[in-house]
């Protein structure tokens, strides 16, 4: 086999993140109907036709950072069209407020969701715990909504399957002590097709990564991590030696296919391509 580990992302990586997200939009929009009245309903619409044209230009900002793509999948459209329009309207200008409000409405909304799983996702995560490898599920939402999701899907040796939620992969942080591994990271990423760099010090993140190369004895360099957002998911394992693969969707941002081939990773539209790079197909 040519990996010891592999972590894989779940929203978009193990589902289809389009279909999934149809009742989470609705009662976040709701939600957000509540907030700003429902005489700017279609100003929403016009903003997310901006995104929509010119992905490129905007994202999730975090930090007075842009952390994400703005149109990678529907639960980063969402903020990003909400953070868009506050600003228009001159509403919650307190940054920190605002990110507990727009993480609040996030978690709040996100077990509305359905479960899509990708049709070859059951068999892929039972070839790969077969296998006999460490298979890490680390995601940035809700540990217990996302094992739930999982026992629904049902794959046989779920109890193998370790589930990370809350990973926090959109918080750009250095570490509160020194970290040999760490200091190589870079600062930040550019792709010749964007203007802005990618920010690759993600702390929390790295924190998780070690956790699981420490409980498995891996190291990143005999590790595969699969996402479906290079920019949270793939850039700082990219960044540590760690091999990286991308699921495309129709949404994915052709600097996210540059950014990952660049980093020696791989694309693809379906799971199987993982196992290949595995050794298990």
């Amino acid at each position: 086999m040519n990996f010891d580990c592999v972590i894989l992302d779940f929203d978009g990586t193990f589902t289809e993140v389009e279909k999934e997200a149809v009742p989470f939009v609705a009662a976040y929009r709701a939600a957000i109907n509540d907030l700003v009245g429902p005489e700017h309903r279609e100003r929403w619409d016009v903003i997310a036709d901006q995104v929509h044209q010119d992905p490129g230009q905007y994202g999730w900002r975090f930090d007075g950072r842009i952390v994400a793509p703005a149109n990678s999948d529907p639960y980063l459209r969402a903020t990003v069209c909400t953070n868009l329009l506050f600003d228009e309207l001159g509403l919650y200008g307190d940054l920190h407020e605002r990110q507990e409000l727009l993480e609040s409405l996030y978690r709040g909304n996100y077990t509305k969701a359905d479960s899509c799983f990708r049709p070859e996702a059951k068999e892929v995560i039972e070839k790969l715990i077969a296998s006999g490898l460490p298979v890490w599920v680390v995601t940035n939402s809700d540990t217990e909504a996302v094992e739930a999701k999982i026992r629904d899907l049902g794959p046989v040796g779920r109890e193998k399957l370790i589930v990370r939620g809350n990973a926090k992969k959109y918080i750009v942080t250095e570490l509160d002590i020194e970290d040999e591994r760490f200091a190589q990271v870079p600062v930040e990423q550019r792709i010749p097709t964007l203007e802005r760099p990618l920010y690759l010090r993600r702390g929390h993140y790295f924190r998780l990564l070690e956790e699981i190369w420490e409980k498995t004895q891996a190291s990143p360099e005999r590790t595969i991590v699969a996402g479906d957002i290079y920019e949270l998911d793939l850039c700082l394992p990219a960044a540590l030696g760690v091999a990286v693969h991308l699921l495309e969707r129709d949404t994915t941002p052709p600097h996210e296919v540059e950014a990952t081939r660049s980093a020696g990773g791989a694309t693809s539209r379906d799971l199987y391509a993982v196992l290949e790079r595995v050794g298990l197909s």
